[in-house]
């Protein structure tokens, strides 16, 4: 079990004491203004990254010898709780949680299934972290602001977690798997790094996960979980400073600008990467077709990567046809049209619940 005398990063200390930091007049439940705290000592701290909270594993919870008053109930506020050993697998949801959906849940979970059923790893070898880019912090972002984004996912953890033990439960066949059905622990982070290999880095360098003196040179593998926007993203040759124009090129420079920008990313990095059909990023057949034409033999070198790479990544589906589109677009239109049946389609229990009785994402709110 994680030590809950472990020290805790300054800002999060600091956060957890001032809580009248909350500007004057501002109101709002103490989870909100706990996050609130958060950011504003993680703006100061100048820090690239930083886990804000942990939901741990309900044995924990409601176990009061661990020591620290927010965990002696199921209400407690967050508190970073590191791991007691680096983490075999960290799987990593990078989003902008506006809100979290069912959809999130499907990548999430998903994940957790196939390195548990598949792989034979326990959930105690795993650690989950949803991860919060907060560029401008001290702005209002639309249409919720960061610190209910990060309340909703804390809520979402919540049915992360419930919805792996319902899973775990429905696998009686999985012997030890299937009884370590408490021991998922999900971290809140928040990043202010805009890409995807600058965050694993900074990820990999923290000593929240792991540290020499703890651990030795193990090193934590990362599963990110991606949409397929998204990896259209990460392989853009623009970002690159553009593909080598000859083989020449990359031989006198050794490596190419994309090489050298995602080669030590892939050395640590999976990436996991869900279909995403809709209008915008055309049907399946059409991404399968791009990821198949990308993976082949000279699919990567011919844009400036690396061939070996083909084998950090894997395609994973995302809605049936059958099944609706799933978004935060939708969630958010639902939530402002007090359609709760159909947020419900679209949020998760706890995320559904925080949003209407926060009153997220309503005309008064998109308004103001």
């Amino acid at each position: 079990m994680p030590t809950p005398n472990s020290p805790l990063p300054p800002m999060i200390e600091r956060s957890m004491r001032a809580q009248s930091l909350l500007p004057a007049g501002q109101s709002g439940p103490p989870l909100v203004k706990f996050f609130h705290n958060a950011l504003l000592s993680f703006q100061d701290s100048a820090a690239a990254f930083c886990v804000v909270g942990t939901l741990p594993p309900l044995a924990y919870l409601k176990n009061p010898g661990n020591g620290h008053p927010l965990y002696k109930h199921q209400n407690h506020l967050p508190r970073p709780v590191r791991p007691p050993t680096t983490p075999h697998t960290l799987v990593v949801l990078d989003s902008s949680f506006n809100p979290p959906t069912r959809a999130h849940l499907r990548m999430v979970t998903s994940g957790i299934y196939d390195l548990v059923r598949g792989e034979g790893q326990k959930l105690s070898a795993l650690r989950v972290l949803l991860l919060l880019a907060v560029n401008n912090a001290d702005k209002a972002p639309k249409p919720a602001a960061f610190e209910q984004r990060l309340a909703m996912m804390w809520a979402f953890a919540k049915d992360v977690q419930d919805e792996v033990r319902a899973g775990q439960r429905e696998e009686p066949s999985q012997g030890e798997a299937a009884s370590s059905d408490e021991e998922l622990s999900i971290d809140i982070g928040l990043s202010t790094l805009p890409y995807f290999a600058e965050k694993s880095a900074e990820i990999a360098a923290s000593d929240f996960y792991t540290s020499e003196a703890r651990e030795g040179a193990r090193q934590m593998e990362q599963v990110i979980l991606a949409g397929y926007d998204t990896l259209i993203r990460i392989f853009n040759p623009k970002y690159y400073a553009g593909p080598p124009t000859s083989e020449g090129e990359v031989t006198s420079a050794g490596q190419t600008p994309m090489q050298r920008a995602l080669g030590p990313f892939f050395d640590r990095v999976k990436l996991r990467v869900t279909l995403r059909t809709n209008d915008e990023w055309g049907g399946k057949e059409e991404q399968r077709a791009y990821l198949e034409d990308l993976l082949q033999a000279d699919g990567l070198t011919r844009i400036g990567g690396d061939k070996e790479w083909a084998g950090r990544i894997e395609l994973t589906e995302g809605r049936k046809e059958a099944e609706q589109i799933v978004s935060s677009t939708y969630a958010r239109e639902a939530a402002q049209k007090q359609d709760w049946d159909k947020l419900d389609e679209m949020a998760t229990p706890a995320v559904r619940e925080w949003i209407q009785k926060q009153k997220l994402y309503s005309e008064q709110a998109t308004q103001s």
